[in-house]
C-alpha cells in the first residue's frame, strides 16, 4: 500500500484522536484512511462543491442565517 504525508490542522489531529481513544478505530492510521475514504465517496455522490456551498463562506459559520435573530444549531 502506497504511503501518503500529510500536515492537518491541530483540531483535527485532536479529533482523530478523541475518536480512537473512544475506540470508535482501532489506531489513528485505520482512522485516517476509513474518514479520507468516507470523504472520497461522499464526495463523489455528491460531486464538487461550489465556493458558494463550501464551508466557512457563508453567514452559517458565524451561528446567522442572513438574520440578527436566527441561529444556525
Amino acid at each position: 500500500m502506497p504511503k501518503v504525508e500529510i500536515t492537518i490542522p491541530e483540531h483535527l489531529e485532536m479529533q482523530i484522536a478523541q475518536m480512537v481513544e473512544r475506540g470508535e478505530f482501532v489506531n489513528r492510521e485505520e482512522a485516517i484512511e476509513d474518514l479520507l475514504s468516507t470523504g472520497i465517496k461522499a464526495y463523489k455522490t455528491s460531486g464538487p462543491m461550489s465556493e458558494e456551498e463550501s464551508p466557512g463562506t457563508g453567514l452559517e459559520d458565524d451561528g446567522m442565517m442572513g438574520h440578527d435573530d436566527e441561529y444556525v444549531f
